[in-house]
C-alpha cells in the first residue's frame, strides 16, 4: 500500500476514509478543553476525540458513566473553538442513546448544534443499531466503538482484553460489518487481540482506529493525559508515555511554593 501523505487544511470524515485507501495511518488523541486542544490540533493530529473519559481524567470519577450530556457539550464546545484542522468527534455519554432511538437522535442533535462538533461516537453494535440508524438518517456522522466498551464496564466487571474467546470474537466481527453497513464512517476497537483487529480492519472499507488493538489497524487513539504522562497510576500495556509531565509539573509546583515561602518570588524584575 502507498504511504503517501496528503495535506489537509481541514480533516473530514471523508478524509479518514481516504487515508485508509492510501495507507496513511490516522492519528487521534483526546482533548477536553481549549488549551489542550489548541496544542493537539497545532501538532497536526488528524482527529480529536472529546471522550467520555473526561469523566475520569477531568472529574475524577472511577468510570465514564457519571458524565452528563450537558457536560460533554461543554467540553466539546471548548475543543471545537480550538480545533482549526482536526476532525472533532464527541462521545454520546451513557444513558443518552442506548434505550430510546428518539433520545439518541435528540442527544446527537444537541451535541452537533450546541458544540459545533463534526461527528459523534457510540459504543455497541447490534443492540443499538436502531439508534445509530436514526442518527445517521439525520445526516450526523457516527463513529462506532467495539471491543472493550467502558460504558458497559459493570457488565464486563473488568477492564481486561475482550474477544479472546471465539464466540465474542465472531460477534465483534459481525458487529463491525453491521456498523459499516449502517453507514458509520469509522470504528474504534479497544483492547482486543491484535490478530482479530487486523482481520476486522481488512474486512471492512471504513477506518479501524485501535487503542490496545495492535499495529495492523488504520490508526491509533490514546487519552492525551495518559500519553503525556500527566496521569501516573494507569499502566496498560498499550500505553506509550511520550513525556512524564506528572513529575515535571509536581516539581515545578513545589519550586513555586518554595519560592513564595522564601520570598524569592516575585523578585525586583517581576515587580512593577
Amino acid at each position: 500500500m502507498s504511504t503517501a501523505k496528503k495535506e489537509y487544511k481541514r480533516v473530514t470524515v471523508k478524509s479518514l476514509v481516504d487515508m485508509k485507501k492510501t495507507g496513511e495511518k490516522i492519528s487521534m488523541l483526546t482533548s477536553y478543553d481549549y488549551s489542550m486542544a489548541k496544542i493537539v490540533d497545532g501538532a497536526n493530529v488528524d482527529a480529536i476525540l472529546v471522550g467520555d473519559s473526561a469523566s475520569n481524567v477531568m472529574a475524577g470519577h472511577e468510570t465514564t458513566l457519571p458524565i452528563t450530556l450537558d457536560q460533554m457539550i461543554y467540553h466539546a464546545s471548548s475543543v471545537v473553538r480550538a480545533a482549526k484542522r482536526a476532525l472533532v468527534v464527541v462521545d454520546i455519554p451513557f444513558g443518552s442513546y442506548q434505550g430510546d432511538s428518539k433520545e439518541a437522535l435528540r442527544s446527537a442533535i444537541r451535541i452537533m448544534k450546541e458544540s459545533g462538533a463534526h461527528a459523534v461516537k457510540v459504543e455497541g453494535g447490534e443492540e443499538i443499531k436502531i439508534s445509530i440508524s436514526r442518527i445517521l438518517e439525520a445526516g450526523i456522522p457516527v463513529m462506532g466503538h467495539l471491543g472493550l466498551t467502558p460504558q458497559s464496564i459493570y457488565k464486563f466487571g473488568t477492564y481486561t482484553v475482550r474477544a479472546k474467546e471465539e464466540e465474542e470474537a465472531e460477534k465483534l466481527k459481525s458487529d463491525a460489518k453491521l456498523l459499516e453497513e449502517l453507514g458509520c464512517f469509522a470504528i474504534v476497537l479497544e483492547k482486543i487481540p491484535a490478530k482479530l483487529a487486523k482481520d476486522v480492519a481488512e474486512s471492512v472499507s471504513i477506518p479501524i482506529i485501535g487503542i490496545g488493538a495492535g499495529n495492523h489497524v488504520d490508526g491509533q487513539v490514546l487519552v492525551v493525559h495518559d500519553m503525556l504522562g500527566m496521569t501516573h497510576e494507569f499502566h496498560p500495556r498499550f500505553l506509550r508515555r511520550y513525556l512524564n509531565l506528572y513529575d515535571e509539573m509536581s516539581e515545578a509546583v513545589s519550586q513555586y511554593v518554595n519560592d513564595v515561602k522564601s520570598q524569592d518570588f516575585p523578585n525586583d524584575d517581576e515587580s512593577y
